[in-house]
């Protein structure tokens, strides 16, 4: 009697416990509706079936599941509590009824040998809890044994059927054979603490992986989080609202089929074995990998990928955000658009920067380092695995610039744009490349600068600045001889009124310059070398006071771009790759 009294009490706190902060959404993305009701995370604790677990003595309390000998088989909807373990065992779901089975993993430890652990063959819906202040643990085998040729379950975790996760308590999945959870249809992760081992895929929902919260920490050979539904345009896609995530992966970290949306988060991703290793010539190591579209509205995203950090073959957003990059590929890649409204992005290391054939930044505080280009707009697929195939074209692609504050550290062209740019607003500071075959800045049709500033310094062989059909007055100004990184260029009015004090961090012979500073009919002077006591921020001065170096020469505004000087024979724009 004593022992149902506290069965009874037992159950009333699994109730309390597995049913906070039930959200009320349900999400649908386009006729892809996703199995979810608040119903889901509610039950009658009076109801609760209790099943321990332990081995060959599996005990159950009531009605709707069956033991024989290490295997537990559910055929019927309700509400189970779990505990104990199972050292070589099986806990099954097959019932035909629509309705939905929960099952409370109260403290358990399930291994397989030759199977998954558990394993949902059929059920309108499978909801699991994580119990609170439990450790839940299940391993499946290394080799399978087939028991149904036409869908074998490949996860210690699988479901033919949707299923769902949460609660406060924690879940370790060794997955040996294959993938760690996978759900044939939809998977929703509600919350909880969730750990997985894999051999290939770590967590897997073919229809739609959803993930409202948790905390995750998931090392895999394969993929980490995926959905790959292929046949539907509505389905395959990955949403994640919150959470902590510690990926390292193979693989590509976070992979759907159509679309990425991340509302927020705390992301630590390593993939391929990061950016040192090189970009793999055979697979996709991403960080975050959408085929059709990728939003970001939040977050902070720590990425160290051997391939793209964040890719897309078709448009990306990035609303917000905290980055840092580190790729053997691109930072930020989209094959079609890529639209940056906001965030702090760092791209510590990457062969390109941030690329994509159309470009708009709205602002944000963006810093690239690239071995290639820093910022390229170029159409077709990126240097890399994983694009839409086919060569680079010229010509067609667009650079837009409407604010916030850019600066690129690129060892190709600093700006390559194979199209036009157009300027209306923000900061973009250039250390451009040192060799003639590249340029600060590169485009082939036109760069109409409206308003902003732009600093660009490199190599004067294809050095351009914005064109005549800009309304704000620009200089490309290029030396008869190179100087040295560190070396103080600095450009005042006659009156001695300082409008520039720059200090390049690599070698350079070009400046390319534009503020509104510059004013039609005024003369400037132009040194190089000497000091300042100013602050420098990426190189630029401000306040503080300039001991003038050498005088290069002198110039007066006559016109919307003022040349200096000549390039060193290959002449601007054109090769734009």
């Amino acid at each position: 009697m004593m022992r149902y009294l506290f069965l009874s009490f037992f159950a009333l706190s699994l109730l309390v416990a597995c049913s906070k902060n039930t959200d009320t959404v349900k999400t649908t993305n386009g006729s892809g509706k996703v199995n979810e009701d608040p119903a889901d995370y509610i039950w009658d604790n009076s109801k609760v079936t209790h099943i321990v677990l332990k081995d060959n003595a599996i005990t159950i309390d009531s009605v709707g599941a069956t033991a024989s000998g290490s295997k537990v088989t559910i055929t019927s909807a309700g509400t189970y509590s779990l505990s104990g373990t199972l050292t070589n065992g099986q806990i099954i779901v097959n019932t035909t009824d629509t309705a939905t089975v929960r099952l409370i993993l109260n403290g358990i430890t399930v291994t397989n040998s030759s199977s998954s652990a558990i394993l949902v063959k059929k059920s309108g819906k499978t909801v699991i809890c994580l119990a609170d202040n439990t450790q839940n643990s299940v391993t499946d085998g290394s080799s399978y044994t087939v028991e149904d040729s036409d869908d074998d379950p490949n996860a210690a975790i699988f479901s033919k059927s949707d299923l769902s996760i949460f609660g406060n308590g924690s879940l370790t999945v060794n997955a040996k054979y294959n993938d760690g959870i996978t759900s044939k249809d939809g998977l929703i992760i509600k919350s909880g603490n969730i750990t997985v081992n894999s051999i290939d895929d770590g967590i897997r929902g073919k229809d739609y992986l959803i993930i409202r919260d948790g905390n995750f920490t998931l090392k895999t050979s394969g993929d980490g989080f995926k959905s790959d539904n292929d046949e539907n345009t509505a389905l395959g896609y990955i949403s994640i609202v919150k959470g902590t995530f510690n990926i390292t992966s193979g693989k590509d970290a976070i992979q759907a089929h159509t679309d990425v949306k991340i509302n927020s988060g705390d992301f630590v991703i390593t993939t391929g074995g990061g950016s040192s290793d090189g970009k793999p010539s055979s697979y996709s190591a991403k960080g975050i990998k959408a085929i059709d579209s990728l939003i970001i509205n939040g977050g902070i995203f720590s990425i160290n990928s051997a391939d793209d950090a964040i890719h897309t073959n078709g448009n990306m957003l990035i609303n917000a955000g905290t980055y840092t990059l580190s790729t053997g590929d691109d930072g930020m890649h989209a094959n079609t658009t890529l639209a940056i409204k906001a965030g702090d992005i760092n791209v510590n290391k990457s062969y390109e920067g941030i690329e994509s054939a159309k470009i708009t930044i709205d602002g944000g505080n963006i810093h690239v380092t690239s071995s290639d280009d820093g910022i390229n707009a170029a159409s077709g697929s990126s240097s890399g695995t994983g694009g839409m195939g086919g060569g680079m074209s010229a010509g067609n692609c667009t650079l837009y610039i409407n604010g916030g504050y850019i600066y690129v550290n690129g060892n190709g062209d600093g700006v390559d744009v194979n199209g036009s740019i157009t300027m209306t607003g923000g900061t973009l500071i250039v250390n451009g490349p040192t060799a003639n075959d590249n340029g600060a800045l590169d485009y082939d049709g036109t760069f109409k600068l409206t308003g902003g500033y732009v600093l660009a310094a490199g190599s004067s062989g294809m050095a351009q600045a914005p064109d005549a059909t800009s309304s704000q007055n620009s200089l490309l100004l290029n030396f008869t001889s190179a100087y040295k990184a560190g070396v103080l260029v600095h450009i005042e009015t006659s009156a001695g009124d300082e409008v520039l004090t720059f200090k390049p961090v690599k070698q350079y012979q070009s400046i390319a310059f534009s503020s509104s500073k510059l004013v039609k009919g005024t003369t400037y002077l132009v040194y190089t070398s000497g000091s300042s006591t100013g602050t420098a921020t990426d190189g630029l001065y401000t306040g503080g006071s300039y001991t003038a170096g050498t005088k290069y020469t002198s110039f007066t505004i006559s016109s919307v771009v003022t040349k200096l000087g000549s390039s060193s024979g290959m002449g601007g724009g054109g090769m734009g790759f």
